[in-house]
């Protein structure tokens, strides 16, 4: 659980009075610090001071509640009003405990919101979108989430760059959670998806009149925006013409709507992201150097998936939390399809993973999901590039030490199981190990490449 109160005495106190319980109690001493950890840990109950020192007691209630909508929520309140407590009631507190309250009170709010008749909270599995969906443990991936965080204190324009479906958005979302402006207005605009002739108008805005079918004044995604964060999504594709405004844009912090004639102040958190090789773009005119440095203020990189392969088992868990049918038991997967999973090198990243999981989940007759529920997978392995010959095994080529010895972890160090998981044969495996345990491999990334 979370106790979140500003005042170090009220933490230790609620601490203390849980001692005996078998709970674990995290302290938190703001709205921003709680926001920031919710990606990282999910509560099954949160306790918060009415008090607040950077928020109020309902919006922490409705942003906490947006990012843990499985948690539940209890204030602490001291000389509140009863109406405010009935309108903190509606806009989803589960319980307001009226201060001073008795230690009975508050270990019976405990024990009936956490699992299992008060067992310890389990570890994250699942997250709604935003910053709780950047879900990883792998060391590239907490280092991404600490730099995240670290940017997320200033109001620098940020690029994530990475491949598609590598969780660009993800980050950009963890970033304007762990901010000042947390809780504000998030916006989230695809340049590749909006028309080139209406990108003008739908970033900045236009006037009545200002072209044929504006018959009314419009507001630009840049105004609905103020105060909060705007994220432009494959910046990359944005039409040479937009991009000279989106450099005003970041500038002067004003935008002039179309057919208009003054300018209006907005305050935002630009963050852009691209999959594309940005320099090159530049090098054939197609995207301003200019904007590129205004952008690129800070740049972060999302390594790929095939990179950080101990993500998979903790990707796999959080999509299947949310893709398993309500009132049906949570998918699992068995040791052997965890272990062909890490052997994949997914080119679509964690988007290809989760449509892997759901394929496998609509068509698997079990609660645990095997290897053979994944043989979309299998059959695209047959059709990615560098393969020689269609009937050699998938996996033969491009085995990492990293998935090998992840093989041999999930499959308790069965070697045939773990053969089988990577689709290579035993007398590979054994010349992989033989290899690794040689020292030819120090470089976890590197590609084993069979002999036939």
């Amino acid at each position: 659980m979370a106790v979140v109160a500003s005042d170090a005495a009220v933490r230790e106190l609620i601490r203390s009075a849980l001692r005996t319980e078998p709970v674990t109690v995290d302290l938190i001493q703001s709205a921003r610090e709680f926001y920031a950890g919710c990606g990282l840990s999910r509560y099954a109950l949160v306790l918060a001071d009415w008090a607040l020192s950077d928020s109020s007691a309902l919006d922490f209630l409705r942003e906490g509640r947006r990012l843990a909508p499985g948690a539940r929520f209890v204030l602490m309140a001291s000389d509140v009003p009863l109406s405010a407590i009935v309108e903190a009631v509606k806009d989803g507190a589960d319980d307001v405990l009226q201060k001073p309250f008795r230690l009975e009170q508050l270990t019976s709010i405990v024990r009936r919101s956490l699992p299992s008749a008060g067992e310890p909270e389990s570890a994250p599995s699942s997250a709604p979108p935003g910053a709780a969906a950047a879900v990883g443990s792998s060391p590239a991936w907490r280092d991404l989430l600490d730099r995240a965080r670290r940017v997320a204190e200033l109001s620098s324009t940020v690029l994530i760059r990475g491949e598609t479906g590598s969780g660009k958005e993800v980050l950009a979302r963890y970033i304007a959670s762990c901010s000042r402006r947390a809780g504000k207005t998030f916006l989230a605009v695809n340049c590749s998806a909006m028309p080139e002739t209406l990108v003008e108008s739908e970033l900045f805005g236009h006037e009545k009149g200002a072209f044929s079918g504006a018959d009314t004044a419009h507001a630009g995604l840049f105004e609905e925006a103020d105060g909060g964060t705007i994220f432009l999504d494959e910046i990359g594709t944005m039409p040479i013409q937009a991009q000279a405004k989106i450099l005003r844009v970041l500038e002067e912090r004003q935008v002039r709507r179309v057919g208009g004639s003054r300018n209006t102040p907005v305050d935002i958190r630009v963050l852009a992201a691209t999959n594309l090789d940005i320099e090159a773009a530049i090098a054939r005119r197609e995207f301003r150097e200019d904007l590129y440095y205004r952008l690129a203020v800070v740049t972060l990189w999302i390594p790929p998936l095939r990179k950080r392969v101990s993500d998979i088992e903790v990707l796999a868990d959080y999509f299947l939390g949310q893709l398993t049918p309500p009132g049906e038991a949570p998918r699992s997967l068995s040791p052997a399809a965890l272990a062909f999973l890490q052997s994949y090198p997914f080119p679509g990243n964690a988007r290809e993973l989760r449509h892997a999981l759901e394929q496998a989940v609509i068509f698997s007759s079990g609660v645990e999901l095997r290897p053979e529920d994944f043989s979309s997978l299998a059959a695209r392995l047959e059709m990615l590039p560098g393969r020689r010959d269609p009937s050699e095994s998938p996996a033969d080529e491009q085995v990492t030490p990293e998935r090998l010895l992840a093989a041999l972890r999930s499959c308790g160090g069965n070697r045939v199981e773990a053969a089988r998981s990577l689709r290579i044969s035993r007398s590979t495996l054994y010349r992989l190990l033989k290899r690794i345990s040689n020292g030819e491999e120090d470089d976890q990334e590197t590609t084993l490449t069979s002999t036939p």
